[in-house]
């Protein structure tokens, strides 16, 4: 038999763990199912030190596990399993969990996230959280006054090569093509930045370092097949994100890369009772305190909805 909860939450992560903080506050007991990663992508990010009220930094893992106390304290139900298909073309939504569990939810709110793409390098995945990031306003500042290299050549990349290049003393900019795709105004800040020196048809054959972390990147380039070795202690990869929303399609407006489309100024989806919050939404910021503000807009939201209907 289908379970039926009037707010469910898919997805954990800063914008999940704060929309279910606010619903079970505002008496709406809330079910969360968190999804393939509890927590989301700062479980395995080792310093979190620009999210307020932690003076002296916080352990990503640390800090989820702390919004999933605060909001299984207020009645939360937390609970592990990975939405697998939906239906909202019904009045409740129709979610099943790991194709196995049916839940009817009046109103549902969306927190599954975004993943980083990665190059696919086994040492990529080795020195993740020691010197590979694939977040520069994220994790530059514990690189200040050192080489790093990051790898793109799209906005993004220019964009976050420009902010390391404030930080650290010089970035290599690897770039597959024999040109970027950014918008002029960002390859002008790339290209007159003496800071970013950019390495063109170049791709990352290894990332290379020892037990304190990353120590240089192994470079070819695809059209001379000339191998170079750059000394580098953090190698940030900037090729994009992709917002996990596949289930979604059919039902939710989205954009060209899948992120979800609110209505200006709300969490509305173009499904009454649907809820969008966090990276699964928001492709510009992308930062958990961002996210956690949307969380919570969600949850008003849908408390706001949910008391329309009542009335």
């Amino acid at each position: 038999m289908a379970e039926h909860t009037k707010c469910l939450i898919i997805g954990s992560g800063p914008a999940g763990y704060t929309a279910a903080i606010y619903a079970s506050r505002a008496g709406l007991n809330p079910i969360m199912y968190q999804g393939p990663q509890p927590g989301g992508q700062l479980t395995i990010t080792n310093d979190v030190e620009n999210f307020p009220g932690y003076p002296d930094g916080v352990q990503g893992p640390e800090m989820m596990q702390d919004l999933e106390k605060q909001a299984r304290r207020f009645g939360t139900d937390v609970r592990y399993g990975l939405a697998t298909k939906v239906d909202f073309s019904t009045s409740p939504k129709k979610v099943f969990i790991d194709d196995t569990h049916e839940i009817h939810a009046d109103a549902v709110i969306i927190a599954t996230g975004a993943s980083a793409k990665w190059l696919g390098l086994p040492s990529e995945e080795v020195f993740n959280g020691r010197g590979v990031s694939a977040c520069a306003v994220c994790d530059g500042f514990f690189f200040r006054n050192q080489e790093v290299a990051i790898v793109g050549g799209g906005d993004t990349a220019a964009e976050e090569a420009t902010y390391l290049a404030n930080l650290c003393s010089k970035v290599h900019m690897i770039v597959r093509r024999d040109e970027l795709r950014a918008s002029q105004i960002m390859q002008k800040r790339v290209t007159s930045n003496p800071k970013i020196e950019v390495h063109w048809n170049s791709e990352t054959q290894e990332i290379l370092g020892d037990d304190a972390g990353v120590t240089s990147a192994k470079i070819k380039n695809v059209k001379t097949g000339e191998e170079k070795t750059i000394a580098v202690t953090g190698f940030f990869v900037a090729i994009g994100h992709k917002p996990n929303t596949d289930i979604f399609k059919g039902f939710l407006d989205m954009d060209e890369a899948g992120y979800l489309i609110t209505e200006k100024g709300s969490s509305r989806t173009n499904i009454e009772g649907v809820f969008a919050s966090g990276d699964a939404q928001d492709n510009i910021y992308r930062q958990a305190v961002t996210a956690a503000g949307s969380g919570c807009m969600a949850a008003l939201d849908a408390e706001r909805w949910l008391t329309e209907q009542e009335d």
